[in-house]
């Protein structure tokens, strides 16, 4: 199929971008890196009147360190954060999800916060924004704001963006130094999107754990490390809390046992990453 008619735009500054956004509201997207958008087009899944093409805006294509957080901008390519010296160092559960995220070629073109912005629940990097409980910078054509990832996600492909704003950045928190980190997913073929995916960061006393591809949005749970069985016992709570579907590629019986499998394991790597 062949998308259904729409006028395009590239705005030379963000400001131009914003000015548009707030014009044109719901009936505009925006396009960056496109690996989604475009297939949605073909689909007709999404039928805009205008796409508004943020490629040009290599001011917004940052990844800053501010100490305590990492501020990656609305341009920035997850091939060029995947590639970013110090990610593994600062962000080492960014480090072992970006491999997951589709392949070598649509990280080259794909952008961070698209994927944010495009909310599929079995989406590593929404996973990633939500168990390290990172933000989202908000702007629109009078003001900013800033959301917490708990309160952004808000079911399948929806989030609380409204119409006339678009993300500019996002903010992820650097965990402490003792943190331990680990991520992994079960997918029919490498690249694929997620039948479940899981992420983990350990302390000392506790785990926080999130799950995606189990319910219409990455969910995170802190769960005790009390022991193998109550750990278990946890893992299994979690996964009959999560309103798991049956589709084409697994049943919900089996995303649940992902989700007791993947979990202990992933836990159990994040908890060797800190010895």
């Amino acid at each position: 199929m062949k998308p259904p008619p729409f006028d395009y735009i590239r705005p030379n500054t963000l400001a131009e971008g914003l000015e548009l956004i707030g014009k044109y509201g719901a009936d505009a997207r925006i396009l960056a890196g496109g690996q989604s958008l475009i297939a949605m087009l073909n689909m007709r899944v999404a039928a805009p009147k205008l796409l508004i093409d943020i490629n040009g805006l290599t001011d917004e294509a940052y990844i800053r360190d501010d100490g305590d957080a990492i501020a990656i901008g609305c341009a920035t390519r997850q091939a060029v954060l995947e590639r970013w010296p110090t990610l593994a160092q600062r962000l080492p559960l960014i480090a072992k999800a970006l491999p997951y995220v589709g392949h070598a070629q649509t990280r080259s073109r794909g952008t961070v916060c698209g994927s944010i912005a495009h909310a599929d629940p079995s989406s590593e990097l929404p996973l990633c924004l939500a168990l390290l409980d990172g933000q989202v910078v908000l702007r629109n054509r009078r003001r900013s704001r800033t959301v917490p990832a708990r309160d952004f996600f808000s079911g399948v492909l929806q989030t609380t963006r409204l119409d006339d704003e678009m993300i500019t950045e996002i903010r992820l928190p650097v965990p402490p130094g003792n943190t331990g980190a680990a991520f992994n997913e079960m997918a029919i073929r490498h690249g694929d999107f997620a039948i479940i995916a899981v992420g983990a960061l350990v302390d000392t006393t506790h785990v926080r754990v999130a799950i995606g591809g189990g319910d219409d949005f990455p969910v995170v749970k802190r769960l005790p490390l009390s022991g193998e069985a109550a750990l278990q016992e946890a893992l299994n709570d979690l996964a009959w809390s999560l309103d798991c579907q049956d589709d084409l590629h697994a049943t919900a019986t089996y995303r649940r046992h992902l989700i007791r499998v993947l979990g202990q394991r992933t836990i159990e790597e994040a908890i060797a990453c800190r010895s």
